[in-house]
């Protein structure tokens, strides 16, 4: 049998490359005295962040249902924005990662369910972004991970086979919806976890610079 040559390593964007942390953002937006989880779910779960993420919708129209459906106020929905972008720091070791890979040859690209305004956010504020050799972005399609037309739309857009491609992701569900289309993944913990099971699979790129 012989080894899988992997030429391309796509990265999902939020836990992967930057923080992701709705428990923290709504503990910033509404104080520490708050049903945190219950409100997360209300601002995250709701349809309005979906169209948001879908892109059906833009950042000030998702403020203004924000006020007219869940009755949060406009001070509420100012807040809740800024913090959605100042939590997005960067997870460590993840962007040196990505450059040691696409330094050594493989193809590098983004598969994110991510917002408009987020994604010009982290071009303007991190240097990662214009690494991608290409990007596949919820909002610019209407389709979310993990429905299996967003990852085939990654394929077919940058030109992939799913068998020389790898897919990192922190969440089960999407790494399980990459494989159900035939890619290969691994579930995000930690960059250097993330380097050891790349290395397993027989990318070969240098080691952390760091050690």
């Amino acid at each position: 049998m012989q080894p899988i040559a992997i030429k391309n390593v796509v990265f999902d964007v939020g836990n992967v490359l930057v923080r992701w942390s709705p428990l923290e953002i709504v503990r910033l937006t509404f104080g520490n005295n708050v049903d945190a989880e219950g409100l997360a779910k209300e601002l995250f779960m709701s349809s309005i962040w979906s169209d948001l993420n879908k892109g059906l919708i833009s950042e000030s129209q998702a403020k203004q249902r924000y006020q007219e459906e869940k009755q949060f106020s406009e001070a509420d929905c100012e807040r809740f924005f800024y913090y959605v972008k100042q939590t997005q720091l960067l997870i460590y070791g993840s962007v040196d990662l990505l450059k040691r890979i696409k330094t050594a040859g493989y193809q590098v690209y983004a598969l994110t369910d991510n917002v408009v305004e987020i994604v010009e956010y982290l071009k303007s504020t991190y240097d990662f972004w214009p690494l991608f050799n290409g990007t596949t972005v919820s909002a610019e399609l209407g389709l979310l991970k993990p429905q299996p037309e967003i990852y085939q739309n990654l394929l077919k857009t940058h030109h992939l086979l799913a068998s020389e491609t790898v897919f990192l992701d922190d969440m089960p569900h999407n790494v399980e919806g990459a494989q159900a289309v035939g890619i290969l993944a691994i579930q995000f913990e930690h960059a250097e976890q993330c380097e050891r099971a790349l290395k397993a699979m027989g990318l070969s790129f240098s080691s952390n610079r760091s050690k």
